[in-house]
């Protein structure tokens, strides 16, 4: 068959074997999804074991998988490998990893020795299916059975009479962070990294289930290119599933019900590590800040017109707690029209958990094209390049390498915005703030005079229905705070609304009540030096008020 018709990952391995680059290879990222397989009786749907046998192992003659839960199975040239020897004495194989693995090597030997001494070529390959629960990542633990095993198949990779047979070994895993470093850190090991399907590929499974999903498909008639292009960053298996319980129904996948079927997919497959940021606002809900608005408007243009050679590669949102950081992303994701990603809890108590995470997370944000990923808190979720006190495992340090390392990826640029948010940007390495990872800082303060503080409250205050007079009454004048951000003036307008309700008061007469014994939530020592932060790290000082110029 064509190699156009393979996807891109299969063609790099075919390219890597028969160099004689490698005979072993880890198969990582979305290996759990259905794949499409474009067999001479037509494209068909398989799993990655499918794939393997069915398309890319067509001219081996024996090919044999190992898990910890079926063991030792023959999925081709059963007759071939009953003519081994040492087969009957075998029987049955282990399901123990260390004996099935030592099976799998004196069959392999086996094999090679047979081509050297009688000229007979048996093609094998090998697959361990969900490798790394056969050779784990152990971090520091010692055990030296999985170590054993690590050295065992690295010999495989290594050993001569083997690299010189056609043979091949495929470990399976979800995250490469998950396998033992033994097997992961290998020069003659070639790491392949499984995709989520492209929509070119979700398009060719939705025309080949044309006529089975006709109903849920029914309103894209011919084009199945829009179902196809809304729903990438979803897994084959996840949209098929969908498929069947839509045409069950009977319903179709409405055009405007696409966005919330993905979301609800993606985050399903993600477990709960990501959340969408709804776009239910805009910048122009967002009060004051008119130089940032500007600025971000100003880019959001170049990346819809799809200039990117001036797009930043990422923002830093800081400002004392209380200004209105999460805010402002929430009106930029509707501003954007991109999928804005949140990150929620990727960090774990268990060795490479945190790391695996955030490999799963890394192949959902390729996979959705431009999109938006926000990190709130960034100073604590970012890691540290020296670890943290208490940190365990060095955990923060290879989580501060692992996003590092994906946010200068220049591959990213245009398709991949980060946005991070702290209140203490002084904590966050200074690597990760350098340009070429955070190319615009956005300082946000509280408001500093009384007009543009009781603007706010006025405003927050007709999200109750209350109506502040338009003037600044005489007697709440010099009532009003030195500063006042977001949130504070959030806060006062729900008491405002709670007086009113209680009291039977103006909202004039409940403000001005409130303000006699008012202290700001933020101790005015914390607001000055958080003020001071953000001055200090704005990449542009029209961002900065005169007011707080120093």
């Amino acid at each position: 068959m064509p190699k156009s018709d393979l996807p891109t990952w299969s063609t790099e391995l075919i390219s890597l074997y028969e160099s004689n680059a490698t005979n072993q290879f880890i198969l990582h990222g979305n290996v759990t999804d259905h794949y499409l397989m474009p067999l001479r009786e037509g494209m068909q749907v398989g799993n990655l074991t499918d794939f393997l046998v069915e398309v890319l192992l067509q001219s081996f003659d024996v090919v044999l998988s190992y898990d910890l839960g079926n063991g030792i199975r023959v999925l081709k040239g059963g007759e071939i490998l009953t003519e081994w020897p040492s087969y009957r004495e075998r029987q049955p194989f282990s399901k123990k990893p260390r004996e099935a693995l030592e099976i799998l090597t004196h069959y392999l030997r086996y094999c090679a020795n047979l081509r050297q001494a009688a000229g007979r070529m048996i093609r094998v390959t090998v697959i361990l299916k969900s490798s790394h629960l056969i050779v784990p990542n152990l971090g520091t633990s010692v055990n030296n059975d999985v170590h054993a095993m690590a050295l065992l198949i690295r010999e495989w990779a290594t050993e001569t009479a083997l690299t010189e047979h056609p043979f091949a070994c495929f470990l399976i895993t979800e995250n490469l962070n998950d396998l033992h470093a033994l097997v992961v850190h290998h020069p003659r090991c070639a790491h392949i990294k499984v995709p989520l399907p492209e929509p070119r590929d979700l398009q060719r499974f939705f025309e080949l289930n044309e006529k089975a999903f006709a109903r849920a498909l029914q309103p894209y008639g011919e084009d199945l290119g829009v179902p196809a292009k809304q729903m990438t960053g979803a897994t084959l298996s996840a949209v098929a599933s969908l498929l069947r319980q839509q045409e069950y129904a009977g319903e179709a996948i409405e055009p405007n019900d696409l966005a919330d079927f993905k979301k609800s997919l993606v985050e399903k497959e993600c477990m709960g590590l990501i959340e969408f940021v709804e776009p239910d606002r805009t910048l122009d809900d967002f009060h004051g800040q008119e130089p940032v608005k500007q600025w971000v408007r100003q880019d959001i243009a170049l990346w819809q017109q799809g200039d990117h050679q001036a797009m930043p590669m990422g923002y830093l949102v800081c400002g004392p707690v209380g200004t209105g950081k999460t805010y402002l992303v929430e009106c930029l994701a509707g501003e954007a029209g991109v999928p804005v990603v949140k990150l929620k809890n990727f960090r774990d108590k268990w060795v490479g958990s945190t790391e695996s995470n955030l490999e799963k997370i890394f192949r959902l944000l390729h996979a959705l094209g431009r999109c938006i990923v926000f990190i709130d808190e960034a100073d604590q979720a970012m890691g540290s390049r020296s670890g943290q006190s208490g940190d365990s495992g060095g955990v923060s340090g290879r989580v501060y390498s692992m996003m590092a390392t994906e946010m200068s990826r220049s591959s990213n640029r245009g398709k991949i915005l980060w946005i991070l948010a702290s209140s203490r940007p002084d904590l966050i390495e200074v690597d990760l703030k350098r340009p070429g990872r955070v190319d615009v800082k956005i300082p946000l303060f509280p408001e500093h005079t009384a007009e543009s503080a009781y603007a706010l409250i006025r405003i927050l205050c007709k999200k109750y229905k209350l109506k502040l007079s338009k003037k600044i009454p005489d007697g709440t004048l010099g009532k009003l705070p030195k500063l006042v951000t977001a949130g504070a003036a959030e806060s006062l307008a729900v008491k405002v609304y709670r007086l009113v309700k209680t009291k039977g008061v103006s909202a004039d007469a409940a403000l001005l009540d409130l303000l006699e014994d008012y202290q700001s939530p933020v101790p005015e020592r914390v607001m000055d030096f958080q003020i001071q932060l953000a001055v200090d790290e704005a990449s542009d000082l029209s961002f900065v008020p005169r007011e707080f110029m120093s």
